[in-house]
């Protein structure tokens, strides 16, 4: 977990580092989470090609990563970012909710995303989840995501993703697979629960669980498999 010290010790800020090419985005955003005791700014990025250098240099916790930018997007900085040992978590930055490039930085193993026009409660509310390792994806904007590759138009031909997420799927156990494909539909931990008579906690160790066998970041990237999978 990040900004953790040791034991008995005092949790260190999170440090995020934010990545746009609008200089008003980067102020705006560096007041909203400069000025809180446990997160704390470490740098700025004003395209995606700067972010090696950045990520080096402050070793971030978390990095706000804008989606668009006219060099290296935000979607090639995050794919080239999440490709290293231990990188840190991403969030992206968009003005499009529902949006190919948003669906491809989560599969590549962004946290989630946020738009811009997200009130500046919820932006502190989710760098604080993505640090602590939690999901940051509501159950609604999951069945939009979902409901958007589902409208997309299918391969015509053999679909190497579609082969390789049932591949992954395949070496699940009947229950691991039934919780999966339960997130496939975007359901809740509580409606999981409901439906296969387990307890919450019990739904959560599943999703960890799931997470960790899968090699995944987070429940929406389980929920894509599925959908790559053709479960659902």
């Amino acid at each position: 977990m990040a900004g953790v010290t040791g034991t008995g010790s005092a949790a260190a800020p999170v440090r995020v580092l934010i990545v746009d090419d609008d200089a008003l985005v980067r102020a705006g955003l560096s007041m909203i989470l400069g000025g809180l005791p446990d997160l704390t700014v470490v740098g700025e990025a004003a395209d995606g090609g700067e972010v090696p250098a950045a990520v080096a240099a402050y070793a971030p916790d978390v990095v706000l990563m804008d989606i668009r930018m006219p060099r290296v997007d935000g979607l090639t900085a995050t794919e080239a970012l999440r490709a290293q040992p231990h990188p840190p978590e991403v969030l992206v930055l968009t003005t499009f909710d529902a949006d190919e490039q948003v669906l491809r930085a989560l599969r590549a193993g962004a946290a989630g995303f946020l738009l811009k026009d997200t009130p500046p409660a919820e932006i502190v509310h989710a760098v604080r989840r993505v640090a602590a390792g939690e999901a940051t994806l509501s159950p609604t904007v999951t069945r939009k995501l979902i409901a958007h590759v589902t409208s997309a138009p299918g391969p015509t031909g053999p679909d190497p993703r579609q082969e390789r997420a049932l591949r992954l799927l395949t070496g699940l156990s009947e229950r691991e697979r039934q919780v999966a494909v339960a997130l496939g539909r975007g359901r809740t931990n509580a409606e999981i629960a409901g439906e296969l008579f387990m307890s919450v906690a019990t739904v959560k160790a599943y999703v960890s669980r799931l997470l960790t066998r899968l090699d995944l970041n987070n429940r929406v990237q389980v929920a894509l498999l599925v959908h790559d999978a053709g479960l659902v």
